[in-house]
């Protein structure tokens, strides 16, 4: 865990809701909060609505990278990253990518990914869970493998590589945070990831099992990054931070976080008035 931020302004990051937003919309939000001093800007991996499919949806990737031109040192985050929805060794690519243009503001955030109907509808292939932990696990491989500039051969089990080139090698490498909320993931993520990109239910439920997880693997709790998302239900155009603590106590609230063991949260925002409701919330910290 990092140490006690004491005077450091508090590690509160926002999550721009994607699922029937615009561009415009993400990109005026994400300037605002930068102004404002929040840690980081995070988004989602969706192609369409989880309910109405017929709202626009933002996509991650593109959004992210509009967003590192239009902030100059606001991190830039995927939380998280469906490993079904690109091929890892063009996902390294386009991670080292904006590594570079964004002046090393990136961290990655990787999961199995869910919406099974999202999948079908583009006809993305959705293997059984197991499956898809194994994926992650060869894909993240392969991402770091990359990531050190080859040439890289590999036998992965889905994703070989063969005299691969990963050039230019990000600067810093990324961190690779893991989502999960199972106690499979949270091994996992203890095992190979930079750390766990949590959700708050789970969070409390399984972050014994997170820490223990990384003593057996032999990592230090210092090294690795907890970021906690909260206020992730709800649905699109709904504001997301109506009489929340985030907004009325935001230094208390993420204090409470930070000694139950988040180096960081990230809090959504779906609407103008959520977005609104944070920047007037900074005036408290």
């Amino acid at each position: 865990m990092a140490s006690r931020p004491g005077s450091e302004a508090p590690r509160i990051g926002v999550a721009l809701g994607s699922i029937g937003a615009t561009p415009q919309w993400w990109l005026e939000s994400a300037i605002r909060l930068e102004a404002a001093g929040y840690r980081a800007l995070w988004c989602w991996d969706h192609f369409v609505g989880q309910g109405d499919r017929t709202v626009p949806v933002v996509e991650q990737w593109t959004i992210l990278a509009a967003a590192a031109g239009a902030t100059k040192q606001i991190g830039i985050g995927t939380y998280v990253t469906n490993v079904m929805n690109r091929h890892p060794a063009v996902l390294a690519k386009m991670a080292a990518t904006l590594q570079g243009a964004s002046g090393g503001r990136l961290a990655l955030g990787i999961g199995i990914g869910g919406g099974p109907r999202e999948h079908t509808a583009y006809g993305i292939d959705f293997p059984e869970v197991d499956e898809r932990v194994r994926r992650l696990e060869d894909a993240i491989g392969a991402i770091r493998a990359l990531w050190t500039g080859g040439p890289v051969t590999r036998d992965g089990t889905f994703y070989p590589l063969s005299d691969a080139y990963g050039r230019p090698i990000p600067e810093p490498i990324p961190r690779v945070l893991i989502g999960a909320s199972s106690p499979r993931g949270v091994r996992l993520a203890a095992r190979i990831g930079d750390g766990w990109a949590a959700e708050e239910p789970d969070f409390e439920k399984h972050l014994g099992l997170y820490l223990d997880s990384l003593e057996v693997a032999g990592q230090r709790r210092a090294s690795a990054w907890i970021a906690l998302g909260v206020g992730g239900m709800g649905k699109s155009g709904q504001d997301a931070l109506r009489d929340s603590p985030w907004i009325t106590a935001p230094v208390e609230t993420w204090l409470e976080w930070f000694e139950a063991g988040a180096d960081e949260v990230v809090v959504t925002a779906r609407t103008s008035a959520d977005v609104d409701a944070l920047v007037k919330a900074r005036e408290r910290w």
